[in-house]
C-alpha cells in the first residue's frame, strides 16, 4: 500500500517549483488517533506530504529515470497546527540538483495564506550517490502506476 498525502498539485514547473494541496478531513483515520478529542494533523505526516511533493518535482526533474529518495530532513520548524477543515499548500523550490542528490526549500501554509511551517530537504538519487550497494534494476520509487497516478495530476 502507497500512503498519498497530496490531493493535487495546483502548480508545477519542471526542475523548479511544484506547489500541491492537501484537504484535511475528519474520513481520515490516522486523525481520530491523534488526540482524539482534538484531532490535528501529525506533523510527521505534513514533513511527508512535503517530501512527496518535493520528492516528485526532483524525480520530474530527472525525467523518473532515478530512483529518488528522502535522504536528511535539513530543518522542519512548525508555526501552527493543522486541523480538520483546513486545506494546507505544500510549496517545494529545488536550491540545487545534480547527479547525486537534490536540496529543496519549502514552506507548508493553509488555504489564506498563513504560515503552517517551514520544510527543507534532501533527496538522494540512490543508484548515483550509494557505491557498493546493488538497487532493483526496476524503479521501486516512480512505479509505472505511480506514475499513472501523477499523469492524472498533470505532472508527467
Amino acid at each position: 500500500m502507497r500512503w498519498i498525502w497530496i490531493d493535487k498539485f495546483v502548480d508545477f514547473h519542471s526542475g523548479q517549483r511544484a506547489v500541491a494541496v492537501k484537504n484535511v478531513t475528519l474520513a481520515e483515520e490516522h486523525l481520530h488517533d491523534h488526540y482524539a478529542a482534538w484531532p490535528i494533523m501529525p506533523h510527521s505526516l505534513i514533513i511527508e506530504g512535503m517530501a512527496q511533493t518535493a520528492g516528485i518535482l526532483v524525480g520530474e526533474a530527472r525525467h523518473f529515470e532515478e530512483k529518488v529518495i528522502l535522504a536528511k530532513i535539513r530543518r522542519a520548524v512548525f508555526h501552527r497546527l493543522v486541523r480538520p477543515g483546513d486545506q494546507i499548500r505544500h510549496e517545494a523550490t529545488v536550491e540545487n540538483l545534480d547527479e547525486a542528490a537534490a536540496m529543496t526549500a519549502g514552506r507548508t501554509t493553509t488555504a489564506d495564506g498563513e504560515l503552517v511551517a517551514e520544510i527543507d530537504l534532501v533527496f538522494s538519487h540512490i543508484d548515483q550517490n550509494i557505491q557498493g550497494l546493488e538497487f532493483p534494476e526496476d524503479n521501486f520509487v516512480f512505479t509505472e502506476q505511480f506514475k499513472g497516478l501523477l499523469r492524472s495530476y498533470g505532472v508527467t
